[in-house]
């Protein structure tokens, strides 16, 4: 569980060798998606289809 320090909490996870997750700015609510295969990773914010970024409502109580 996040500390009520951690900017970030991850929403959703996926995978164990190959990592997918969806992960929440605490602060603004956007959305990002990160990947992880390997040693090699990224992020980037998760867009609707007018290419905007997901906003989650604030704040998220665990």
């Amino acid at each position: 569980m996040a500390k009520p320090s951690d900017r970030f909490i991850v929403v959703y996870k996926q995978g164990t060798m190959s990592v997918t997750q969806i992960w929440v700015d605490r602060v603004t609510g956007v959305n990002y998606l990160f990947h992880q295969e390997g040693y090699s990773g990224g992020l980037t914010p998760l867009l609707d289809r007018y290419g905007k970024p997901v906003i989650s409502p604030i704040p998220f109580s665990d």
